[in-house]
């Protein structure tokens, strides 16, 4: 990791709180503390004029969806954005969906959850219960989508919204 993006990664609020969607107030704590993580996360894109993905969540804050896009060749290509929360969060990372590539790229699982086993998921189990969300778009799909978009762009995969 460059240090820019060490300095990116310090930047984001850590976690505190060890709860999941089975803990009752614990979770409401947890889910307060992503909420702040996740807005000062996408507040320092902003700045930084990086910003790359809009997230919202039901309202107990177990399902994810939003967009999230990536810039290739100065043309925008965007994408729906999903997970879960695992019953076994925060030590359990989430598995991020971008549906509508399913079976477009090998580093992809059925429905479209994007392979992060390799690099993230030894970096989450070292960091739970202190990474969060805005963790995992950081260290997870943001690099996901840089490396695969241009590849899928490059192969004719993916086109554009227009």
């Amino acid at each position: 990791m460059d240090e820019e993006s060490k300095s990116r990664l310090k930047a984001i609020p850590l976690c505190k709180t060890k709860a999941g969607p089975r803990d009752g107030d614990l979770w409401i704590e947890r889910l307060k503390e992503e909420y702040e993580s996740l807005i000062k996360f996408a507040q320092n894109n902003k700045e930084s004029g990086s910003d790359w993905f809009r997230l919202e969540s039901n309202e107990n804050g177990t399902k994810w969806y939003g967009k999230c896009w990536h810039f290739h060749n100065m043309v925008k290509y965007e994408f729906d954005v999903e997970f879960d929360i695992p019953v076994t969060y925060p030590v359990t990372a989430p598995e991020i969906a971008l549906p509508e590539l399913d079976g477009k790229t090998a580093k992809m699982y059925r429905g479209g959850k994007i392979c992060l086993s390799e690099h993230f998921k030894p970096l989450w189990a070292r960091n739970a219960p202190k990474f969060g969300i805005a963790h995992a778009f950081s260290l997870g799909l943001g690099p996901w989508l840089a490396v695969e978009i241009p590849d899928l762009v490059e192969k004719g995969l993916i086109q554009p919204k227009s």
